[in-house]
């Protein structure tokens, strides 16, 4: 029986073992971060959306104010405008802008996760988000008693 020398081999699987470990560890935190960034985009939109909406000057503009709020949300977390916002108010859906009224915005959107290439076709994987805000009329209006 011959004794191999080996010497110098603990570096090389230490090396291998770590770049095995690190490198699915770190697209965890990639992705968990990207998650964390449009969870925060959404949330930030959704409550932007319902100030707008509720601080609007008529039932004509509040929906195109709260769009522009939540768009300006998502574009300061760099986020990819790709969401969905619905606006509901409580307790007559037909009367938002009236005083006891309480204006709902909802926001879905995905976040993409990174790093995945087009080589597996179909769309990238993604994670849903959403997020949901509610403010009664006249909390943020100039005319508030």
């Amino acid at each position: 029986m011959t004794r191999h020398d080996e010497g110098g081999t603990a570096i090389v699987e230490f090396v291998w073992l770590a770049i095995l470990l690190l490198v699915p560890l770190l697209y965890v935190v990639l992705s968990v971060f990207e998650v964390q960034r449009s969870a925060y985009a959404a949330s930030a939109a959704a409550r932007s959306a319902s100030r707008a909406y509720a601080g609007a000057a008529g039932q004509g503009v509040a929906y195109d104010r709260a769009l522009v709020a939540a768009r300006l949300a998502f574009a300061d977390q760099g986020v990819a405008e790709r969401f969905e916002l619905t606006i509901r108010c409580r307790p007559r859906p037909d009367r938002c802008l009236t005083p006891g009224s309480v204006v709902v915005a909802e926001i879905r959107t995905v976040a993409d996760l990174p790093l995945v290439p087009d080589v597996f076709g179909g769309q990238a994987p993604a994670i849903a988000v959403s997020a949901r805000h509610q403010s009664p009329y006249g909390t943020f209006r100039a005319e508030r008693p």
